[in-house]
């Protein structure tokens, strides 16, 4: 792609363009002497172990610098956004900054919180998870510092003059950073459907911003061909809004601050110095760290081939073998490894990730394994909360909501340790079982496919199933990129599939939206409208109280009058902003004609009352539980509703009880429910994300329910006006549908009132068996527990002594038949009875054939004889039907012909002679 890059500061002050001889890339600088780009591996790391930034800083102190240099050049300062994107549903996790504005600031839905505007974003990638710790620079998490500006038709802010001069500023006037040293590397970037030029800005060997000019859009089939552009092998057509999207390194221009061996060491060292104490690490010549990060730098490890070059080569710099160079170097890698995943864990779980087998909860699992993994390679027997809470008391007076969660957070940590633990426990056996197939197969690899289902079925790490399967003699050779693998997997999210419209809608999108009397009052039963179109048998009219289908929400049916008749309303839905009626005799509606609606009141106010009551019981979940908890769906129904969320382990008796009381206390208080339509932007800064519970809602201006003080949800369904009219709230029953999410079924109003009625009916009923008062019932049906359990022991021993006594006959019944001793007899008892007896009577070279005057049968075949039971109870069933088989040793069955069993006795003994 050719585009002129040269900017207002390149032509003024005396930059030159020169091209790598390595690399072939074009790059921009100030030092006429200078052949190479800047940017490994055509340049190797030039800071470690001498600063390219005059003075120290912390994460804090580098962040604040640039907030405040931007907001000094009219940025507005924004707040992070949680790393978890409830504002999108097409991606897990946030890991750059623009994705807190995609889509709907850069498609101009929304409008941004500031323009141009500033933000430290918390980035979370897992692409690179296995050269974490390794090679001193990559991490799982780390902060995207940005300025962004969003150039609307018509409304420009600055573009690439502006943006570059900001950044070669910020660097030399603020940071102090050698101005010879710093190039302007030009690089397209493309990613997300978007691309544009871009500059990667490199200093001392390290990349330290990126500089992007968003302008294309993938290009449409039908595009026309003088504006296709082709950028990195794709075609891409200009795109209305044209937006400044920068990266810089917060964690990376700390290091480059201090010069350490490790970028870990620059901003993780309050996890790192007492992890090293606690696994008595021994200190390293500081010289194999640096030389380790320095030949990183120069090439990204892919795979056990390029970590082996790597080793081999440092170990040469620093003179010692590589097994000496692996000895030394591993602790510190682990270390390094469990100091990133356990902060990307506290912003995870900070942000309402709750661990489970799918998305990003499935992440924060293999974060929280694979670091448990770690320190038990180290030796470690503490527990991972542990590590947790020192990210929290070290980043709380950055991040206070951490402080705020923290109980949570870290019993969410112990119940997933613990969880993992008995994981380890089961897997072992399931691991042992699996490799006994591959053996009889004759197989001694484990497959790969198999090493992943251990993984993602079981929470097997792979090294646990190495460790398993070694002792067994079963070869497992692990990929090195595996926990990548299983990442990529998780990240892969299922493409939506258009809903299915109920009708074409290239029929009605040139129809006026339809005007939604149920917003204007909730509270209307009739209404009077005109037929605007008629499809089949769906009616459109101009305006309607009857609620669409939609957001968890049934629709309403009721009744429509026309031209005198009435007719019923069996199902309204929306198509865009067209609501449509499904009708019983849709001949009788005509364009024009005026029509009456009715709607099915009793049907509609318990919505409403469930409606609203689901918001209420949210606000009490979150309040008893605590603030990870989200709605991850909802269902209303006329007699019970049911909300499903996010929650990491069963919701206990006393928690239930607290919910349901605090509940029906706001109900009681009457609180008001208010709504308001906003602009998406501004009921993000005024509410927050937790706007989102029910899901996305699309565009540029959303409707936001509010409960005084309790709750607050962007939501499209009718609601009372006060919760009062909710009337009470019985909580039915919890059920855990899937991994991390708890069901909670519950009735409100009238709903609820039918089941208490119903309880107590049933409570009655009971207590009237029992012949006692409904508050005997408990002790009652204890006392006959414990009686029937009684009794139950006392015919067990019964039937012990009978089975005794019929041995002790049956002993003296011993036929001698050829070479076999054999026992047959029919006899009472239940197939208990007969498998003891038959057990007891087995010895060596008997046989024993015991029938039952039911027509159960059991065969029991001693060793030393050449004879299966399963045969000879064969030969049973051929005499007396039925069927039935087993062991060698022991086989059963029943026969259809009780009468018979004799005859099959006398067969049985006939085969045997």
């Amino acid at each position: 792609m050719s585009m002129d890059m040269t900017t207002r500061m390149f032509k003024e002050e005396g930059w030159i363009r020169k091209r790598c001889p390595k690399c072939g890339k074009y790059f921009w600088t100030l030092d006429p002497d200078r052949e190479t780009c800047g940017d490994p591996p055509c340049d190797e790391y030039q800071f470690i172990g001498k600063p390219g930034i005059p003075k120290k800083y912390t994460l804090d102190e580098m962040r604040e610098k640039f907030l405040s240099f931007f907001e000094k050049h009219g940025h507005g300062r924004v707040k992070r956004y949680p790393v978890l994107p409830r504002w999108r549903d097409d991606v897990l996790l946030v890991g750059a900054s623009i994705m807190d504005f995609q889509p709907w600031v850069i498609s101009g839905e929304a409008d941004p919180p500031a323009n141009p505007l500033t933000i430290s974003q918390p980035s979370i990638r897992f692409t690179d998870i296995d050269n974490v710790g390794i090679t001193g620079r990559h991490f799982t998490i780390f902060e995207m510092m940005a300025h962004h500006a969003f150039n609307y038709p018509g409304k420009p802010i600055y573009w690439m003059d502006e943006t570059v001069e900001l950044a070669f500023e910020f660097f030399t006037k603020e940071l102090k950073m050698k101005p010879e040293d710093i190039t302007f590397k030009e690089n397209p970037w493309a990613g997300g459907g978007n691309a544009g030029p871009a500059f990667e800005v490199l200093y001392r060997g390290l990349e330290v911003a990126t500089l992007v000019f968003m302008q294309y859009k993938k290009a449409p089939e039908n595009a026309d061909p003088s504006q296709v552009v082709e950028i990195k092998g794709d075609y891409y057509v200009p795109m209305e809004t044209r937006v400044v999207d920068t990266g810089y390194g917060l964690e990376r221009l700390v290091w480059m601050s201090h010069g350490t061996p490790t970028a870990y060491d620059a901003v993780l060292g309050y996890v790192i110095e007492p992890l090293k104490k606690m696994a008595g690490v021994e200190k390293i010549d500081e010289r194999i760290l640096m030389e380790n990060s320095r030949l990183a730098g120069m090439f990204d490890i892919e795979d056990m081939g390029d970590l082996r070059y790597l080793r081999e080569q440092v170990a040469k710099r620093v003179g010692i073998t590589v097994e000496e160079l692996e000895k030394a170097v591993r602790p510190y890698e682990l270390i390094y490894a469990i100091a990133d995943h356990t902060k990307a864990l506290t912003f995870m779980l900070a942000d309402g990730v709750i661990p489970s087998n799918v998305k990003a909860g499935y992440l924060a699992r293999l974060l929280i394994r694979k670091s448990i993994r770690h320190l038990r390679e180290l030796g470690l027997e503490i527990p991972l909360a542990e590590i947790v809470a020192m990210h929290i008391k070290e980043l709380s007076p950055t991040f206070p909501e951490f402080k705020e969660m923290e109980d949570v957070i870290l019993d969410i940590i112990n119940v997933e340790e613990k969880r993992y633990h008995e994981t380890l426990k089961r897997g072992s056996d399931l691991v042992k079982r699996e490799i006994a197939k591959l053996k009889k197969k004759g197989i001694n690899e484990l497959p790969l496919d198999k090493l992943i289902l251990f993984y993602e079925s079981h929470g097997l790490t792979p090294e646990i199933v190495a460790e398993i399967a070694q002792r067994e003699g079963i070869k497992v050779e692990i990929p090195d990129n595996f926990y990548t693998l299983v990442a990529k997997q998780a990240e892969k999210t299922e493409k939506k599939t258009a809903g299915e419209y109920v009708v074409d809608f290239e029929l009605v999108k040139d129809l006026p939206d339809t005007r939604t009397l149920y917003y204007e009052d909730p509270f209307m039963k009739e209404f009077d409208a005109e037929v605007v179109m008629v499809i089949d048998d769906w009616i459109i009219l101009n305006q309607t109280a009857f609620y669409p289908e939609g957001g968890g929400q049934p629709y309403d049916t009721g009744t429509l009058e026309v031209n005198g008749g009435e007719v019923k309303v069996t199902n309204v839905q929306k198509v865009g902003k067209v609501i449509l009626h499904r009708v019983e005799r849709p001949e009788l509606f005509k364009e024009g004609a005026k029509v009456h609606g009715k709607l099915d009141w009793d049907r509609r106010i318990q919505h409403m009352r469930h409606h609203t009551g689901t918001h209420v019981l949210m606000g009490a979940l979150v309040r008893v539980l605590g603030k990870h908890v989200w709605q991850a769906g909802s269902q209303l129904h006329t007699d019970w509703a049911r909300l499903d969320i996010s929650h990491y382990k069963r919701i206990s008796e006393e928690e239930l009880r607290e919910i349901e009381r605090l509940a029906n206390r706001v109900v009681m208080e009457n609180r008001k429910v208010t709504w308001e339509w906003l602009p998406r932007t501004e009921a993000e800064m005024k509410y927050g994300f937790r706007l989102y519970q029910g899901g996305v809602v699309p565009g540029r201006v959303i409707r936001v329910l509010k409960i005084e003080d309790w709750d607050v949800q962007a939501c499209g369904g009718t609601h009372l006006p006060n919760t009062g009219l909710i009337g009470s709230i019985k909580i039915l029953r919890t059920e855990r549908i899937q991994d991390g999410v708890e069901r909670i079924i519950f009735a409100a109003g009238e709903a609820a009132v039918d089941w208490m009625q119903e309880t107590e009916r049933l409570l009655k009923r009971t207590a009237e068996t029992f012949r006692v008062p409904p508050e005997k019932v408990p002790e009652t049906a204890e006392r006959f527990f414990n009686e029937w359990k009684e009794a139950r022991k006392e015919v067990e021993k019964l039937r012990k002594e009978l089975a005794k006594l019929l041995v002790y006959e049956l002993e003296n019944r011993v036929e001698k038949v050829g070479d076999v001793e054999f026992i047959g007899a029919v006899v009472e008892g239940t197939m208990e009875d007969l498998r003891e007896a038959a057990n007891r009577l087995r010895k060596e070279k008997h046989v024993v054939v015991l029938i039952s005057r039911e027509g159960h049968f059991v065969v029991a075949v001693g060793d030393g004889l050449d004879l299966k039971a399963g045969e000879l109870a064969k030969v049973i069933t051929s005499v007396a039907g039925g069927g039935g088989g087993g062991r060698k040793e022991l086989a059963q069955g029943r026969i259809k012909n009780p009468l018979k069993a004799e005859e099959a006795i006398e067969e049985v003994k006939k085969r045997l002679g």
